[in-house]
């Protein structure tokens, strides 16, 4: 009988407990919702206390649906989260305001004031909506004695490893996504503590990937019935995708197609560039460069709600789906450029805006919808592509999750428009499959983590692409690349 690791994963929504063995196989799941605050335009907060009551009753409905003897394999925990969010908490732990999350785009002017090329080569990270600094920043402005009297700034891992053993510790990439790191140094940098406006004993404590932090408290592991359990480092939720695809092979690459589009490739060495982000990975001494798109399934959602068929709500379409599945490839002329919710690569501008071009009488919702999915792969075609360009690599297959990546028709769009396979998880849970991935290795059950990625990842379906598409999206694509560069102006003037 293996021994078993609970992976868990705190993400924008909810909290997910996850009960996986040594061969990848999920043996209980547990989930509880998070409330998403919006106190105003373009602000998201969570209430900090929920990152913990949530990941408390995701873990206790995964244990509860165990037997004692296998609650008694339990070996480990390992964390992985939404990045970029974080929370001032005092002397005891308790929130001194909303925790401000990686969606809120609060902090524009900070962006433009204290982003720079400098910036970007020393912790690896664009001037952009989602790192922490920014807002830090905005806060250092805006509610100074608040970011003063903070104990602790802390993101998702610290805060739960302060309830789960005690001690406020991150792991390295986790709080590296803060941007508040000397990515190469793999510390906290005085010059970005200080653009945040806070000092180095308000940081959590930093762990290497799979290292174990402590045990776990006594009186939560009598409360769920387990023995001797550790808690070891995890990383970002977008880090662990990587590693719960196995796209760890340099030539390979990970998609999440969800919310937004997140696709990244491991480097052994420390790469910078405007086409891509740069994260410590959960492979110790791995970096990871990353393409961010913010605008993926969340710009579906938006046009079937506002757009689609009122009685669902915004819900999957099936009759919408086979309408754009008949609309020829390219929408008959209609581009999109897909920023409603800004761009991050490969421009990183927080103030860009959405565009369709080509609009004419023939056009019909079917057209618009295929032209949002066209748009939303064209992208990630010419983002690739400046990865290749950048490092001088060839990414010859995507290994693909999220809801997006279940869609037959958009995954054969982004097959075509690419040029790439695409080869689609079995696993639900990506995120926490990285995070078990590394907890197993944290507990001694494999020596690293491309052996335990080897053993505990499976996949269920493979896309080809059409090279006659993919040609044509060629053509497409660099018609599209141009509108952005020629309108970007407009969305700066009021």
């Amino acid at each position: 009988m293996s021994e078993l690791v609970i992976a868990i994963d705190s993400s924008t929504s909810a909290s997910k407990a996850v009960v996986v063995d040594a061969s990848g196989a999920v043996l209980a799941t547990g989930h509880a919702p998070i409330e998403l605050l919006t106190p105003g335009m373009d602000r998201y907060e969570h209430d900090p206390r929920q990152w913990w009551t949530s990941t408390h009753a995701a873990i206790t409905e995964a244990l509860g649906a165990l037997s004692e003897a296998d609650r008694a394999r339990v070996r480990g925990i390992c964390i992985t989260h939404q990045r970029e969010s974080f929370a001032l908490v005092d002397e005891a732990g308790e929130a001194l305001r909303p925790a401000i999350l990686w969606l809120d785009s609060r902090a524009g002017a900070q962006i433009k004031k204290y982003g720079s090329l400098e910036i970007h080569e020393l912790s690896g990270k664009p001037a952009d909506t989602t790192p922490a600094i920014y807002k830090m920043a905005w806060l250092k402005e805006n509610e100074p004695e608040v970011l003063a009297r903070a104990a602790k700034v802390v993101d998702v891992h610290a805060y739960l490893a302060k309830q789960l053993v005690g001690r406020w510790v991150s792991a390295m990439g986790s709080a590296d996504t803060l941007n508040l790191m000397g990515i190469k140094a793999q510390d906290y940098s005085d010059k970005l503590l200080e653009i945040a406006g806070v000092r180095r004993d308000q940081m959590a404590e930093l762990a290497k990937p799979t290292e174990t932090i402590g045990a776990l408290k006594p009186e939560l592991a009598d409360e769920w019935g387990l023995g001797e359990v550790v808690l070891i480092a995890g990383v970002g939720d977008g880090q662990a995708s990587g590693l719960g695809t196995n796209a760890i092979d340099q030539d390979t690459a990970y998609v999440n197609v969800g919310t937004s589009v997140v696709c990244g490739i491991h480097s052994p060495d420390f790469a910078f560039d405007p086409s891509y982000r740069t994260l410590l990975a959960g492979i110790p001494g791995q970096y990871v460069l990353e393409i961010v798109q913010n605008s993926g399934s969340v710009l579906l959602n938006w046009f079937r709600k506002e757009l689609g068929d009122p009685t669902l709500e915004g819900k999957i379409d099936p009759e919408l789906d086979a309408a754009a599945a008949k609309v020829p490839l390219g929408a008959e002329g209609l581009l999109t450029v897909p920023y409603w919710n800004a761009v991050q690569s490969p421009y990183w501008e927080p103030f860009a805006r959405g565009i369709m071009v080509g609009f004419g009488s023939a056009h019909t919702r079917a057209h618009l919808y295929r032209s949002l999915m066209e748009g939303i792969a064209l992208e990630l075609r010419e983002n690739i592509r400046r990865v290749e360009a950048s490092t001088g690599r060839t990414i010859r297959e995507l290994r693909a999750t999220g809801g997006g990546s279940r869609n037959p028709l958009w995954r054969q769009i982004f097959a075509d428009a690419t040029g790439k396979p695409i080869v689609v998880s079995g696993v639900d849970e990506v995120s926490a499959q990285g995070a078990a991935i590394m907890g197993m290795v944290g507990i001694g059950a494999f020596p690293d983590v491309a052996s335990a990625a080897d053993a505990m990842t499976s996949f269920i379906d493979r896309t080809e692409p059409d090279l006659d598409a993919h040609e044509r999206y060629g053509k497409i694509a660099q018609l599209q690349q141009k509108i952005y560069p020629a309108l970007a102006d407009l969305f700066e003037q009021e």
